[in-house]
């Protein structure tokens, strides 16, 4: 079963291609998706990754939390559900 990730801070000029190939190297990445603003289609600083299985996800948060991508560091954990 796939597992969602949280991933904030991002820099704005971070797009899904990069966003999914800082994560493909802790494991196999189902999809990437940085959220855009729907007025401007600029980046609205977060987005979600989804990882193939737990063990790919809590491997992806263990490397990459805390961690640099294009100049910022990154906030990953795992995704809660809407309320």
């Amino acid at each position: 079963m796939s597992t969602k990730l949280f991933v904030g801070s991002l820099p704005w000029s971070v797009d899904d291609r990069q966003l999914q190939s800082a994560f493909e190297a802790h494991g196999t990445v189902v999809s990437a998706k940085v959220i855009k603003d729907r007025e401007t289609g600029r980046s609205r600083g977060f987005g979600f990754v989804e990882m193939e299985n737990s063990t790919d996800a809590k491997n992806a948060i263990k490397a990459l939390n805390e961690s640099e991508l294009s100049g910022r560091n990154i906030v990953v954990n795992e995704a809660k559900a809407r309320s």
